[in-house]
């Protein structure tokens, strides 16, 4: 017969929430791994001496680390699901009949911490991979990637009809606040009253660079000089260095924020022009195939060593080039763990002369690809030419000299020319230009350490560092596209999306962190299927991901001490080494795939070893 079920619910007895979550749960691994109490230190200046107590700090990061491991993108839904989750429940410290807190809190919060702690709580999530090995230290590479602003390009307007709304809407409420004080109190004068307004918004809604402020009267909370250390610089000389740091545009400090009072020649920036009325921070970012979308950049800095860790993290608008806040990323990323990287490598975009002798400088080798401007001319390049630096003077394929000029100090660049009646006379003027007035050439007044650079092009270490680069920096950009919404930021304001940016890095080191004591390739908890947004270990690599075969080619490990004939589950055979392969008689290599498929293997990965079979083992020709 066909049954029916009754909803009929009994009140529960002597029932604890301990018993109730599994003991090999995720988040019991979790709590074990990450002490949290560190973060209350941190945040205690925030905070007043009296009152009535506010949520714990550890809860509210908490709350932060389920929001990225579960995949959520808001704050309420993120409490209805830890109303609905007994493991959240748990890990948070709450139990059943204890009241959550408001989703509102926690966006009182963040804005109550600012950018500054969440950069310290990422700092410490790095303190502890490093303290369990994880960071190696000699390699750093770095990269950017394009993120998607939470606005659409429906709201962008002209920048002079927004600050001019603005300045018309400020103005009316001024005079209404004076209108009220003065009928409230008729011998006080209006101009006390106009204090209760932000300071200084009326001006800063006139100017046109600063329309972001106006836009949002709430900023991250100042953040504190640090405590100088002692050292054994005379005054003048500090005095000097603290003049320079001040005029240079510290990324960091400015959490991303680009100085928009620079302009170079008659280059103007699109955002000088338009703002988005939803987020003022976020720029007209092209991309390919999609048009153009609001966005911002994500700057990495990786660690060259097996895990990967992150070890510095910014969000700049879209407008600001990649290459910008290279150096302060490195080189906070060096002192603040005490690293002596012997190489920073990027792709070509961090080929600037300020990166390269900033790097040079600090004995650290910049592998970075430079342009070859030889290519774009039908002439004689500039390789061509022998250079003596005795006499400073370019000596041209028929043996004329090409004297220095001038110097152009703005672009930093010496300027040779030979003479007009020597070229113009040349026979091979055809080959060399196309002025009446003499070949001309360009150096660098840094040319010696490009000369080092373009000479690294041409070692196996640059190969490899630009091998390395793409299994290394670009994957962490997928993992957090593909399993916690790094597509797009769910924030709005440059330094709000900066903590988002901080929490998605810090999450990411802590799966290291986690995997390395012990918790393994294990679900996530938003399901099995998240068991792939940890990109595997080199240490394992299965044949049906070929690509992880170049990372153990790139990672300089034996291959015949991986484990790289890995068969499908259902045959339940044990691992074959390469190693055992090696000492093995096998037919030629032509009959390897069949072996391989009838081991199970799909035939598209069988004929892909072939080559690996020869080159690596010795086998066959």
């Amino acid at each position: 017969m066909m049954g029916m079920k009754e909803r009929s619910f009994a009140p529960l007895v002597n029932v604890s929430l301990e018993d109730l979550v599994p003991a090999d749960h995720f988040y019991r691994r979790l709590d074990r791994t990450l002490d949290l109490s560190f973060v209350r230190p941190f945040v205690q200046e925030t905070y007043a001496g009296g009152g009535r107590p506010s949520i714990d700090p550890v809860v509210f990061f908490k709350l932060q680390l389920v929001m990225f491991f579960e995949g959520i993108r808001s704050e309420r839904l993120l409490m209805r699901h830890a109303e609905d989750r007994l493991s959240v429940r748990w890990y948070l410290g709450y139990d059943l009949d204890e009241p959550l807190p408001d989703h509102s809190s926690l966006t009182r919060i963040r804005t109550r911490y600012g950018v500054e702690i969440f950069r310290r709580f990422f700092e410490a999530v790095v303190d502890q991979c490093q303290q369990a090995g994880l960071v190696w230290g000699k390699e750093l590479y770095a990269d950017a990637t394009k993120v998607n602003a939470n606005a659409s390009m429906e709201s962008v307007k002209p920048r002079f009809a927004v600050d001019a709304h603005l300045r018309e809407l400020f103005a009316t409420e001024e005079k209404e606040e004076a209108e009220r004080a003065a009928a409230a109190e008729p011998c006080t004068d209006a101009s006390e009253h106009k204090a209760s307004l932000p300071e200084g918004i009326g001006e800063e809604m006139a100017a046109s660079n600063k329309a972001d402020v106006s836009l949002t009267p709430t900023s991250s909370p100042a953040v504190v000089a640090p405590v100088q250390l002692p050292t054994s610089l005379e005054d003048a000389l500090r005095e000097d260095l603290t003049k320079t740091n001040k005029q240079r545009h510290d990324w960091t400090l400015q959490v991303g924020k680009p100085d928009r009072e620079v302009i170079r020649g008659t280059y103007r920036r699109m955002a000088d022009f338009v703002v988005s009325t939803t987020d003022p921070d976020a720029t007209v970012m092209p991309t390919k195939g999609e048009g153009r979308h609001l966005g911002y950049h994500t700057h990495y800095v990786v660690d060259g060593g097996k895990a990967r860790i992150i070890m510095a993290v910014l969000v700049t608008p879209s407008e600001v080039m990649e290459n910008q806040p290279m150096l302060d990323l490195v080189f906070r990323a060096r002192f603040r763990w005490k690293l002596w990287p012997r190489q920073a490598t990027g792709d070509t975009t961090y080929g600037t002369v300020d990166n390269i002798v900033a790097l040079e400088h600090e004995r650290i080798r910049a592998y970075v690809p430079l342009p070859d401007f030889d290519q774009r001319t039908p002439f004689y390049g500039q390789r061509e030419f022998q250079y003596d630096p005795k006499q400073d003077t370019y000596t041209c394929p028929h043996g004329a000299l090409l004297r220095l000029e001038k110097n152009r100090y703005t672009e930093r660049t010496k300027e040779y020319r030979a003479d007009a009646t020597t070229c113009n006379a040349c026979p091979l003027k055809e080959h060399c230009t196309d002025s009446e007035h003499g070949r001309s050439l360009r150096r660098s007044f840094h040319e010696e350490s490009l000369e080092r650079v373009r000479a690294y092009h041409t070692t196996e270490p640059y190969h490899k560092a630009m091998r390395k680069r793409s299994v290394w920096v670009e994957p962490l950009f997928a993992e957090g596209k593909d399993w916690h919404g790094m597509r797009r930021f769910r924030l709005r304001r440059l330094w709000r999306v900066n903590c988002e940016a901080l929490m998605r890095a810090a999450g990411q080191n802590l799966k290291r962190l986690l995997k390395k004591r012990g918790w393994g390739r294990r679900p996530w908890p938003e399901g099995a299927a998240n068991a792939l947004g940890e990109p595997p270990s080199p240490d394992h690599i299965d044949l049906h991901a070929l690509s992880l075969a170049e990372q153990a080619l790139v990672c300089e490990e034996k291959l015949r001490v991986k484990c790289l004939l890995k068969l499908l589950g259902v045959w339940s055979i044990p691992l074959f080494s390469l190693h055992l392969l090696h000492t093995m008689s096998l037919p030629p290599p032509a009959t390897i795939p069949p072996f391989l498929v009838l081991c199970g293997f799909p035939q598209r990965v069988c004929g892909s070893l072939e080559i690996s079979f020869q080159t690596r083992l010795g086998i066959g020709d």
